[in-house]
């Protein structure tokens, strides 16, 4: 604004995935979307990773904050495999698209892409997957949550859902990206596909197909505790 510039647009996962699976501070986004908007922006969820019914308690993530935003990117999820996309927005946002400028896309609207994303949307549905998400990721964080007594290398568990992170901490919270990268590998031996994130790479990310049970998360507990066990793993200082 000091340069004569106005602000064109923020946009924000509503859970921040690849920093490090961080949940925002209370009314963050509400205070951000207000300051925004009065600056003259416009407000984006980034829904691809936590949209869909993955967080649980609510289909998409920018509604755990209370917002409505102006445009939301939506992504992997909805194709469940297939190569699939999307953007919705506010009619006035499509409005002031829609001003003679002329846009084209090869694949956009593909009719069959659209099929298999209503069919995925219905599934999550008709199978309860939000619910699921919810139920069996509050249950693997406590239960990730109880591991903390027996293997204090766990820090912060965190996460909304079947979407969860935990840190990998030495003392006075050392992050130990290489014992993260080590338990990410042996857990792979025991066809378990994790893998890690944050700055320091120690964030262990957990977010496995909607489908996951009960009993998939007391397996997954089990493989970690065995790991967790192993002499690489130990806290040396």
């Amino acid at each position: 604004q000091h340069s004569g510039r106005n602000i064109a647009a923020f946009i924000c996962e509503s859970i921040i995935s690849c920093g490090g699976q961080i949940e925002l501070p209370e009314n963050y986004l509400k205070t951000v979307y207000k300051e925004i908007r009065e600056a003259g922006g416009i407000c984006i969820a980034d829904e691809v990773q936590v949209g869909c019914g993955r967080v649980g308690s609510a289909f998409w993530g920018f509604q755990l904050h209370d917002v409505v935003p102006d445009i939301v990117t939506i992504g992997k999820p909805i194709g469940n495999g297939h190569p699939l996309a999307a953007v919705v927005c506010t009619k006035q946002i499509a409005e002031a698209f829609a001003n003679g400028m002329e846009y084209f896309n090869t694949f956009g609207g593909n009719p069959v892409s659209c099929a298999i994303g209503n069919e995925v949307l219905q599934v999550i549905e008709d199978e309860k997957l939000q619910e699921n998400a919810l139920v069996t990721g509050n249950y693997l964080k406590d239960q990730l949550k109880a591991l903390q007594k027996d293997f204090p290398i766990i820090g912060d568990v965190r996460g909304q859902g079947l979407f969860l992170g935990f840190e990998l901490n030495g003392k006075n919270k050392k992050p130990l990206g290489e014992k993260a990268s080590c338990l990410v590998n042996r857990m792979r031996d025991f066809a378990i596909l994790m893998s890690t994130d944050g700055p320091d790479h120690n964030v262990i990310k957990i977010k496995p197909p909607m489908v996951f049970s009960k009993e998939n998360a007391d397996e997954l507990i089990y493989r970690l505790s065995i790991v967790l066990k192993e002499d690489f793993m130990q806290l040396t200082d």
